[in-house]
C-alpha cells in the first residue's frame, strides 16, 4: 500500500529524473521513513543497486528496519560500521563482523540489491575474494571429517567452545559438530559417521532437542580474514564496500553522511593510531580505511542523491508531509484521521506488535466509534516515522510510537544469541556440578545418544561417586538443576562432594531442609492467614486511559513481562489483598509493571506509595513515573533527603489531603508522620535492602493494602515464601527482545584503552559510567580522566555529595548534559540511562562479583552494543573474573600502546 501510493505519485510527476553515473542531485521533502521508501522505490523502478548511507549507526539500523517493513527483505542487507578501537584490526563483536561478511558476500553473489550503511561503513576495508563463495555447504551423505570441519570453522571466525550458546560458537563432541551460524534462528547439528555426514538437524538452544531435519545447510563466515580464502585456495585483497559497488549504483546520502571533513578526520585518527602503535607487523591505515582522495575518486564516478542536503547540482522536491504531532492526544488523532478520510485519503496505522494492534483498535473504537474505526487500516509493522503521501493515491501513514510519543524500538528478526535460564542444559558445560532431585549432586559429563529399542534418545550423562553413571533423558530436564555454591563463584572455591547413587546422605539432607522450611513458614502463618480472610479493595477493569498508557510503552512486552502484569492485574481486581513478588533481572521490565499497577490504582481514587532503598533510585523512579504518566492528570512526588524540610512539609500536607497520587521515597515513607488520605497500593523495590525495623513497619502495612514487591536478588527467606505459596510469585526470566550482550574486558589500567573507550562511546552520542571504590580519592581520579578526555563533560557523584547537588547531577545525566559520570557504587541500584553503554570499573578486584554483575547491568539497556572494562592490578589472575570474559587481545594491545 505504501510503496504503491509513493510510486503513483512519482509517475504523476513528469519532471523527476534520477542521476546518471557522475551526476549529483538533492532531494527534499522526505520526512520519517521517506529515505528508505525512496531507496526501495528507486530499486524497484530502475533495477539499479541502491546504497542508503545514513548519518549515524543508529539511523542506519532504523533505515534497514524500515526497508524490511517495506517488503525488501530478500534483496536488502545491512552493512554496519566496525566498532573497533584504532589499535584493533578486527571487530570484537561477532554480530558486526557477521553482518559485514554476509552483506559483502550477498553483494558479490548478486543477492543484495539494496544496502544500508554509514559513511564509515562505506569506506572500511575487509579481506575480500571477488570470486565470491564465502561460505561452505554441508550435505547429507558427503565425505568430510571432524578435523576438516573444525579447521574450516576456525578459518571462518567461529570459536571453539564447550557448548553452543550464541552466534559464532561451535563445539565438537565425538561424532557431533554443533555450530551457530549467522542468519539462522537455531544452531545446526552435524552428525558424522566414519567421515560421512549422517544427518543435519536444527536444534533448540535451551532444550537441545532436534527441531528440523535438513538435507543441506550453508554456513557463512562470522568474520572475513585472509586465512578464510587461503584455506579455500583463493587469493584475497582488502577492499571497501565503495570499491565493490557496480558503476550503475545509486548512492543516497542522508544529511551530513557525505561530509568530506568527517572522512578526513576518520583517516587522520586511524593513521595516527597506527603510527603510535609502533608495531611493524600491524596493518597500515590504508588497509583498514580507504584514503580520502580515493573515496572522492570513487564517488565522482557514481550517481549520488543527497537527501535533505543542498550538495547536489539540482534539487527535487517530493512534497511528503511529516507525521502530525499527536503526542498521546487521542482526540487529535481522531480529528486527523477524519480530515484525511473526508478529503479522499486512505489512513494506515502501523503498530509494533499484535498486542499494540489490539489496543489501538480498542482505542479507536472507543474514541471514534466503530464506523470510523472500520475505515482505518491497522497493521503490524514498524517505520521510523510516518508521513502523508500526496498524489493520485493519497495516503496518511501513522505510527503508534509517534502517536504515543515514544521512541521507536528496532526489532531484529534474526536470533543473534541465546541466553538460557539456569534450568536449561545450555547453561551447563561438561565438568560442572549439577543436582538431581532424587539422587543429589553429580558431575555433568556431556550429552550422549542412547539407543532404546527402535528409538535413539538424547541423554545427559551424569557421573556419581565410585564412577557410577546416570543417564537422564532430555524429556526429564525438570529433574536437573545447576549446582550453585555459597559465595562468589571463584575458581579457588572447594568443589562439592558428589553423592552415591542410592545413598542416604542426599535423602537426609533433603529431610532437614524440608523441616527448616516448615518451621520458617509457621512463624508467618498468622500474617498471611490474616490477609487471606481480610477483605481488600477490588480495583476496576481496564479503562481507555489504561490501554493508552500501556500502548505508550517504549518496548514490546516480553512473554514473561506480559504474564507478570496479567497476574498483578488479576490480583488487584480481586477483593483479596494482593501480596505479589515480581522477580526479574536488572532491566527486564519490573518498573513498568509497577507503573501500570500504580496508574490502575490512581484511576480508582487510591494513593500509591513506592518504597525504594536509595535516594538515587528514588530520583530515578520519580523521573520514570513522571515521564510515563506525563499525559495524564496524575501528580507524582518524592520524599527523600534530597528534598528540603519545607518541601517535605508541603508534601506531607498534600499527602494527607489527597493532592499527591503517587509518593516515591526511601524509608522516610515509613515514618510515623507520613499519613495517606487513602492508600491503596504499596510498591516495594528491593525489599532485602531495608532493615529489620523498616520491615516490621512493612508488615503492618501489608495487613491492609495491596503490596507489590520488585526484586532482582531476593533473599532466601522471601524467595522461599514465594516458592512455598505463602506469597504469590511472578518470574520474569525472558530478556527484552534484542538485548545485546555486554562485551566485557578485564585488563590493567591503560590510558590509551580508557581514552579510546570514552571516545568510541562519545562518537555514537553515548554516555560513560566510571566507577571508583573510594570517596577519598575519587576527585583525583576524576582529574585524571579530565586530562585524558578534555572535551568530555564530566561530573562526580557519591554518597557525601550535597543532596541538591546530587539531584542536579542526576538530572543533568538524564538530560544528556553529562558525558562521563565518575561515581562510587551508588549507581548500582536503580540508575537507568539507556544512552550509557560503556562502564569502566576502577579496581574492580575490590568489588564482589555479585556487585559487579549489578554494575554491569547499568549498561546495555538499549539495542546498542555495550562495553564493560574491569580494571585490575597487573598481577591479578584473570580467573578471578570467570564468567565475565577475558580478552587477552585487548590486554596485549593495552600494553603495546601504553607509550601513547
Amino acid at each position: 500500500m505504501i510503496r504503491a501510493s509513493f510510486e503513483s505519485m512519482l509517475r504523476a510527476r513528469q519532471d523527476t529524473r534520477w542521476p546518471a553515473p557522475g551526476e549529483r542531485i538533492s532531494v527534499k521533502g522526505l520526512p520519517g521513513a521517506g529515505p528508505s521508501l525512496l531507496a526501495a522505490t528507486l530499486h524497484g523502478e530502475t533495477g539499479r543497486h541502491v546504497v542508503l548511507v545514513a548519518d549515524t549507526p543508529g539511523d542506519a539500523e532504523l533505515r534497514f528496519a524500515d526497508l524490511e517493513t517495506l517488503g525488501t527483505s530478500a534483496v536488502a542487507r545491512y552493512m554496519p560500521q566496525r566498532e573497533t578501537l584504532p589499535y584493533e584490526e578486527t571487530d570484537p563483536h561477532v554480530e558486526i563482523s557477521s553482518r559485514r561478511a554476509e552483506a559483502i558476500s550477498a553483494l558479490l553473489e548478486g543477492e543484495a540489491r539494496i544496502l544500508v550503511t554509514t559513511s564509515r561503513g562505506l569506506v572500511e576495508r575487509s579481506p575480500v575474494s571477488t570470486s565470491g563463495g564465502f561460505g561452505i555447504t554441508v550435505r547429507v551423505g558427503e565425505q568430510t571429517s571432524r578435523a576438516e570441519l573444525a579447521e574450516q570453522l576456525d578459518s571462518m571466525g567461529f570459536e571453539a567452545t564447550t557448548g553452543v550458546r550464541e552466534l559464532g560458537d561451535y563445539v565438537v563432541r565425538g561424532g557431533i559438530v554443533d555450530v551457530f551460524p549467522f542468519g539462522a534462528d537455531e544452531p545446526l547439528r552435524i552428525e558424522l559417521w566414519d567421515e560421512r555426514v549422517e544427518s543435519l538437524r536444527r536444534f533448540d538452544l535451551l532444550s537441545q532437542r532436534s527441531t528440523e531435519r535438513l538435507e543441506e545447510a550453508t554456513i557463512l563466515p562470522v568474520a572475513l580474514s585472509p586465512e578464510l580464502f587461503e584455506d579455500a585456495g583463493r587469493s584475497s585483497e582488502r577492499r571497501s564496500l565503495l570499491e565493490l559497488l557496480p558503476l550503475d549504483t545509486l548512492l543516497l546520502f542522508e544529511g551530513s553522511a557525505c561530509d568530506e571533513p568527517r572522512r578526513t578526520q576518520l583517516w587522520r585518527e586511524i593513521r595516527q593510531a597506527r603510527e603510535d602503535l609502533g608495531d611493524e607487523d600491524a596493518l597500515p591505515a590504508e588497509d583498514l580505511v580507504l584514503p580520502p582522495e580515493a573515496v572522492s575518486a570513487q564517488l565522482n564516478g557514481l550517481a549520488v542523491v543527497h537527501v535533505d542536503s543542498p550538495a547536489g547540482d539540482a534539487t527535487v522536491g517530493l512534497g511528503l508531509d511529516p507525521h502530525p504531532p499527536i503526542e498521546r492526544r487521542i482526540g487529535l488523532l481522531v480529528d486527523e484521521i477524519r480530515v484525511a478520510l473526508d478529503r479522499g485519503d486512505r489512513a494506515l496505522i502501523l503498530c509494533d506488535s499484535s498486542g499494540q494492534l489490539e489496543r489501538m483498535q480498542e482505542i479507536l473504537s472507543d474514541a471514534a466509534g466503530t464506523k470510523l474505526a472500520a475505515r482505518v487500516h491497522v497493521a503490524v509493522g514498524g517505520l521510523s516515522g510516518g508521513f502523508h503521501i500526496p498524489g493520485p493515491e493519497p495516503l496518511l501513514v501513522l505510527t503508534d510510537h509517534q502517536i504515543f510519543a515514544r521512541s521507536r524500538r528496532v526489532r531484529r528478526h534474526r536470533r543473534l544469541h541465546g541466553v538460557a535460564p539456569l534450568e536449561s542444559i545450555a547453561s551447563v558445560t561438561p565438568g560442572d556440578y549439577i543436582v538431581h532431585l532424587d539422587h543429589g549432586i553429580g558431575r555433568f559429563a556431556g550429552l550422549e545418544r542412547v539407543r532404546v529399542g527402535e528409538e535413539t534418545v538424547e541423554t545427559l550423562k551424569v557421573e556419581y561417586a565410585e564412577g557410577e553413571i546416570l543417564r537422564v533423558p532430555h524429556y526429564r530436564l525438570d529433574l536437573i538443576e545447576k549446582w550453585t555454591g555459597v559465595g562468589d563463584p571463584d575458581t579457588t572455591a572447594r568443589p562439592p562432594a558428589v553423592h552415591k547413587l542410592g545413598g542416604k546422605k542426599w535423602k537426609t539432607l533433603r529431610s532437614r531442609t524440608e523441616e527448616s522450611i516448615r518451621a520458617m513458614a509457621t512463624e508467618l502463618l498468622d500474617l498471611y492467614a490474616h490477609r487471606s480472610v481480610s477483605d481488600g479493595f477490588g480495583f476496576s477493569s481496564d479503562t481507555r486511559w489504561q490501554r493508552e498508557m500501556e500502548s505508550s510503552f517504549l518496548y514490546e512486552d516480553t512473554p514473561d513481562q506480559r504474564s507478570a502484569w496479567l497476574d498483578v492485574k488479576r490480583d488487584m481486581e480481586s477483593p483479596t489483598i494482593m501480596d505479589r513478588l515480581v522477580c526479574g533481572d536488572v532491566g527486564y521490565g519490573k518498573t513498568e509493571i509497577a507503573i501500570r499497577a500504580a496508574f490502575k490504582a490512581v484511576q480508582d481514587g487510591k494513593q500509591v506509595a513506592v518504597l525504594a532503598p536509595t535516594t538515587i533510585l528514588v530520583e530515578q523512579h520519580l523521573h520514570t513515573f513522571a515521564e510515563r504518566l506525563a499525559g495524564f492528570p496524575v501528580r507524582v512526588a518524592a520524599l527523600s533527603r534530597m528534598r528540603t524540610p519545607a518541601e517535605q512539609k508541603a508534601a506531607l500536607l498534600d499527602l494527607v489531603e489527597g493532592r499527591i497520587d503517587i509518593a516515591i521515597g526511601t524509608h522516610r515513607l515509613l515514618s510515623s508522620d507520613v499519613v495517606f488520605k487513602d492508600l491503596g497500593l504499596l510498591v516495594v523495590d528491593e525489599e532485602q535492602r531495608f532493615g529489620v525495623r523498616h520491615k516490621e513497619r512493612l508488615k503492618d502495612l501489608k495487613r491492609t493494602v495491596d503490596v507489590l514487591t520488585l526484586t532482582a536478588t531476593p533473599i532466601p527467606r522471601t524467595l522461599q515464601l514465594a516458592l512455598g505459596g505463602l506469597r504469590d510469585l511472578s518470574l520474569i526470566e525472558t530478556a527484552p527482545r534484542d538485548r545485546m550482550p555486554v562485551i566485557t574486558h578485564v585488563l590493567p589500567w591503560s590510558d590509551a584503552v580508557i581514552q579510546d573507550a570514552i571516545r568510541r562511546e562519545m562518537d555514537r552520542a553515548g554516555q560513560v559510567f566510571f566507577v571508583h571504590d573510594r570517596i577519598e580519592t575519587i576527585e583525583a581520579l576524576a582529574q585524571r580522566i579530565r586530562r585524558l578526555s578534555p572535551e568530555a563533560r564530566l561530573a562526580v557523584a557519591h554518597g557525601r555529595v550535597n543532596e541538591r547537588q546530587l539531584e542536579e547531577t542526576m538530572a543533568a545525566l538524564m538530560d544528556r548534559e553529562i558525558d562521563i559520570l565518575v561515581s562510587t557504587s551508588i549507581i548500582e541500584n536503580g540508575l537507568d540511562v539507556p544512552t550509557a553503554n560503556t562502564m569502566i570499573v576502577h579496581r574492580s578486584d575490590r568489588f564482589g562479583l555479585a556487585q559487579l554483575y549489578q554494575l554491569r547491568g547499568r549498561v546495555g539497556r538499549s539495542h546498542h552494543r555495550a562495553y564493560c572494562y574491569l580494571l585490575v592490578p597487573e598481577e591479578l589472575p584473570p580467573r578471578r573474573f570467570r564468567g565475565f570474559g577475558f580478552s587477552s587481545t585487548i590486554l596485549n594491545s593495552a600494553r603495546a600502546t601504553e607509550s601513547r
